[in-house]
C-alpha cells in the first residue's frame, strides 16, 4: 500500500465549480502518479508509473 499523506491533489481548471464527476491527481510523490474521485477523497486512489500516466493522458487527448 502506497502512503498517500504527503500527496498534493489537484483537479484539472477544466473542471466545473458545481462538485460535478472529477478526478484528482498528484504528481508530487516519488515514483508514481496518484489518481482519486474528488467527490470522495477518503476513499480509495489509483496509483501508475509516470511513463504509464503520460501515455494515458497523451491518448486521451489525441
Amino acid at each position: 500500500m502506497v502512503d498517500l499523506t504527503d500527496a498534493g491533489w489537484r483537479k484539472s481548471t477544466r473542471s466545473g465549480g458545481n462538485g460535478g464527476e472529477c478526478v484528482e491527481v498528484a504528481y508530487n510523490l516519488p515514483g508514481i502518479v496518484a489518481v482519486r474521485d474528488s467527490k470522495d477523497p477518503a476513499g480509495p486512489a489509483l496509483t501508475f508509473p509516470p511513463a504509464a500516466w503520460i501515455t494515458f493522458v497523451g491518448t486521451i487527448r489525441r
